[in-house]
């Protein structure tokens, strides 16, 4: 197996080209904000909102066309308030659906591991009948709450990679 890539470290790359992607594009009130820390950490925060028939907050930056044949997995070190989130992955900038891998955070820093086995394709919040990720090219990635309920959330990110 290859060494692993940093696909992105908030401490080196700061705030580039990350944008908040919220339910009101669907008519939902849901408001994210995403900031970098004094620390050096990407923060994504707000409150989720089921008014309008809402429900989701997202944050994404598209990073170009990076060729990740050979790995397995993508490593995240972060820390969250206790909900659960999705990490979703795109192989092409006009792909519209995601490869979503969903996990829990505790509270405290930690360092989750999604395997790309796992991670299904979904479009607007529905599974496709298709294989899961094939993990050859990655163009976009993005977090996304979306719980089913009115919430306020915080997901602190230090850095994202692939091994």
């Amino acid at each position: 197996m290859d060494a692993s890539i940093m696909i992105h470290d908030f401490s080196q790359d700061s705030q580039k080209e990350w944008r908040v992607v919220d339910d009101v594009v669907m008519g939902g009130r849901s408001q994210g904000s995403f900031t970098v820390s004094e620390e050096g950490h990407g923060v994504f925060y707000g409150r989720v909102s089921l008014e309008n028939y809402g429900g989701f907050s997202s944050v994404r930056q598209s990073i170009g066309d990076v060729d990740i044949s050979g790995h397995g997995s993508f490593v995240i070190r972060l820390k969250g308030d206790g909900k659960s989130f999705q990490f979703r992955a795109k192989s092409s900038i006009y792909q519209r659906y995601s490869y979503i891998g969903t996990f829990e955070t505790s509270g405290e820093w930690q360092e989750i591991t999604i395997d790309v086995d796992d991670m299904y394709p979904a479009f607007r919040g529905r599974r496709l009948d298709m294989p899961h990720y094939p993990a050859e090219q990655l163009s976009e990635i993005a977090f996304l709450i979306g719980n089913k309920r009115a919430e306020r959330f915080r997901l602190e990110i230090d850095w994202i990679k692939m091994i």
